[in-house]
């Protein structure tokens, strides 16, 4: 290795030659080596309750993972070692711990559910022991808007919360807090995306006409309790028949239009 100084001391110019011996060896860095050697410390599991999530749903699931790590602060240890559907579900396998919990909380925070933690024992190192975690995360059957049966009755899931969900009740103004114990007895009968906006073609006090989409006929439906009629309808259909659905905030977004 060659070296040149050069400097000025008053007015002075010094220069200076040296030459030295450089030593150089391979080396590849912690987070290398881990990735290349198949280190983890967490498995997230993805699974549902109520019914079998689409290929679609568990993408979208998937996605915010990648959501979470650009807003995280950089972290040689937020890596991705595996992933892969399995039976039932998704498993993804992560460097770290605290990815791990940090994208548990936000999936209850985006989709609602569950999310259930368990270690397991794999050595010890310095007189530690050194612990896996294993994350389960549940995803509810049903997504906010959409219809389900519950207590013989058909509810809207309105929003989410930190132990269930707030659900408001369709053929009549009443909204109640439902926890996920509560919940597990309630079966989807129709989700958003299946709804339809129609406009009315004639409208009453209780009834309101529209023109099938499937039959190109007028048809009846009895209009929801906070029908506006500067608002078009939501209507779904169940057991053969068409509802019409109370407005929700997430009614603004969802659902298809017909014209």
């Amino acid at each position: 290795l060659h070296l040149q100084v050069e400097g000025v001391i008053e007015d002075l110019l010094f220069q200076e030659e040296h030459t030295m011996r450089a030593r150089m060896a391979n080396g590849v860095c912690l987070t290398c080596t881990r990735r290349a050697g198949n280190y983890f410390e967490a498995t997230v599991q993805l699974r549902s309750t109520g019914r079998r999530l689409s290929e679609d749903e568990f993408t979208a699931l998937r996605a915010t993972l990648d959501k979470v790590l650009d807003e995280l602060a950089d972290d040689p240890m937020f890596f991705i070692t595996s992933e892969g559907p399995v039976t039932g579900g998704y498993d993804i396998v992560l460097g770290s711990k605290g990815l791990a919990r940090t994208w548990g909380r936000h999936l209850v925070t985006e989709y609602g559910g569950q999310v259930a933690e368990s270690n397991t024992t794999v050595g010890r190192k310095d007189g530690i022991d050194v612990t896996r975690l294993t994350l389960l995360y549940r995803k509810p059957g049903y997504d906010i808007g959409d219809v389900i049966r519950w207590r013989e009755r058909f509810w809207r899931p309105s929003t989410w919360t930190k132990e269930g969900a707030i659900m408001s009740r369709i053929d009549r103004q009443e909204r109640t807090g439902a926890s996920w114990r509560d919940l597990e007895s309630a079966n989807v009968v129709t989700q958003m995306k299946e709804h339809l906006v129609v406009d009315l073609i004639t409208q009453d006090d209780s009834v309101g006409e529209f023109l099938d989409p499937n039959t190109w006929q007028m048809t009846s439906v009895r209009l929801p309790w906070d029908h506006d009629r500067n608002r078009p309808l939501r209507i779904t259909k169940v057991d053969g028949e068409w509802l019409a659905l109370h407005h929700l905030g997430c009614d603004e977004d969802g659902g298809d239009t017909n014209e």
